[in-house]
């Protein structure tokens, strides 16, 4: 579809061609339309399955109002084709949540390493995979690397979905075979063989819609959010109702964000529309409450129980489980960073090294059976230890034995064995024969256990492997 052009009056004899803006964004995109076409039974199968769905692709093209304008502006400044504002159909139907089985991610599905790759930032605080102009960046910067690696706008989504490795052997193997190197004639997977199909088929729907019964949203060729800067933390439901926007609307806006708390230190910057970021800012100057957030972030100085973490910070232990992801029967590791109510002596905003680097990690609450062994004559501490794979230290603990305590025959011995070695040691096979204790592997048994999280945390793990099940 060619644009409008109207004459402007001119002094010389040659009028100056002016050409009229576009009347909405799909014009403009129409306009951009640089690469080249790919037909095919592939395309015309696609353009049937869209065509047969128009409640879909009006959901998809309605959800896109909020980001075309930021898109097409971007690939304009960067001189890009246009049919590239279409990727996130194919992508993620414009879904800025959506999270492949695979683990991509946002609205142009960056897998989390591709994403490292290019500088989004993923941490307990923000998945920057979701951001609306930090992952379109980011998607621009790979899908211009993958142009300039293959000169081919075809080949370049081909690995773009299927990887710039895969695309290069394919490339050489038909090069070698001596077949042709266009994308249609790549032995490819069957994802990446409709991939492009795909995003042809919706760029002719939207060059003519009224071709396929299609029927496209208004959007107006006009931004559809500005960003506004943030100095202070600030709760995500207080931002929401300081712009005077939904909070579905607001995360529609800001959807990297994970946690009920936007970091400044981190996320300087939020989205909100157009019209709405003048009353933020005219509702955040009126604001009463000088605290602007409820939450704020607490390192672990070690290795802890959950329950001992919620002593700590001053919050109920399933609400500190529940906020921060924590699995039942987990230790929080030493260095791990959660959220915690902001009060007391954590009524701080987040610095920026916790807010851009903030990780939690967790490690099983190990269970320890108590296992009660006999020492025979001639037993040594150290030999008693190194014949049950525990360190001196820790059976001297156990115990409550000098380094130089002597072992008597038939004194008793507490170990306390993680789950696995004290279920067999607890039957009684380091009295038993080899062939006996191989054969008794194979059995379950039950004993007494106990319950601790010192274990990972107090150096109370048995060091090395139980390899013998007899006292010599």
């Amino acid at each position: 579809m060619p644009p409008q052009v109207e004459a402007v009056p001119s002094s010389s004899p040659v009028a100056v061609i002016k050409q009229v803006p576009p009347v909405d964004i799909w014009e403009r995109i129409r306009r951009g339309f640089a690469m080249p076409n790919l037909e095919g039974n592939l395309v015309l199968d696609r353009e049937q399955w869209y065509a047969s769905k128009p409640d879909y692709i009006l959901r998809m093209t309605e959800r896109s109002r909020k980001y075309l304008f930021y898109i097409v502006e971007e690939l304009e400044a960067r001189r890009m084709p246009t049919e590239l504002a279409l990727l996130p159909f194919i992508e993620s139907a414009f879904n800025p949540q959506a999270v492949s089985s695979a683990k991509a991610a946002g609205m142009w599905q960056f897998m989390p390493a591709t994403g490292k790759y290019f500088e989004l930032k993923q941490n307990i605080f923000r998945d920057d995979r979701r951001s609306i102009q930090e992952s379109t960046r980011a998607a621009l910067d790979y899908l211009q690397k993958l142009y300039g690696m293959f000169g081919d706008w075809h080949l370049a989504l081909a690995a773009y979905n299927w990887g710039e490795g895969s695309v290069s052997r394919a490339l050489a193997k038909n090069k070698a075979a001596g077949l042709g190197l266009s994308y249609s004639e790549l032995n490819m997977p069957n994802e990446t063989r409709y991939y492009v199909p795909k995003l042809q088929a919706v760029k002719n729907i939207i060059d003519q819609p009224e071709k396929f019964g299609t029927r496209l949203p208004l959007i107006q060729n006009h931004p559809y959010f500005q960003s506004v800067k943030i100095t202070r933390d600030i709760d995500v439901n207080l931002a929401a109702r300081l712009a005077e926007i939904s909070l579905e609307d607001f995360k529609a806006l800001n959807p990297s964000m994970s946690r009920p708390v936007i970091l400044a230190a981190g996320t300087p910057e939020i989205l909100l529309p157009w019209d709405n970021a003048d009353i933020f800012q005219r509702n955040l100057n009126n604001h009463p409450n000088n605290r602007l957030a409820s939450w704020t972030a607490w390192v672990s100085p070690q290795t802890m129980k959950t329950s001992e973490a919620a002593q700590r910070v001053g919050m109920p232990e399933d609400q500190l489980r529940n906020m921060n992801n924590i699995p039942q029967k987990m230790l929080i590791k030493a260095g791990s960073t959660l959220l915690v109510p902001r009060k007391g002596g954590l009524d701080t905003d987040v610095t920026e090294h916790l807010a851009d680097n903030g990780q939690a990690a967790f490690s099983p609450e190990v269970v320890l059976r108590r296992i009660i062994l006999k020492a025979r004559k001639g037993d040594t501490l150290a030999g008693f230890a190194s014949k049950n794979g525990v360190s001196v230290a820790n059976l001297m603990s156990w115990n409550k034995l000098s380094v130089n305590a002597p072992l008597k025959a038939g004194q008793s011995i507490v170990l306390l064995i993680p789950t696995t070695k004290g279920r067999y040691m607890a039957k009684g096979l380091l009295n038993k024969p080899q062939h006996a204790q191989a054969a008794s592997n194979t059995t379950k048994g039950k004993s007494q256990s106990v319950k601790t999280g010192k274990y990972a945390s107090h150096s109370a793990k048995p060091q090395g492997k139980v390899v013998t099940a007899t006292h010599q």
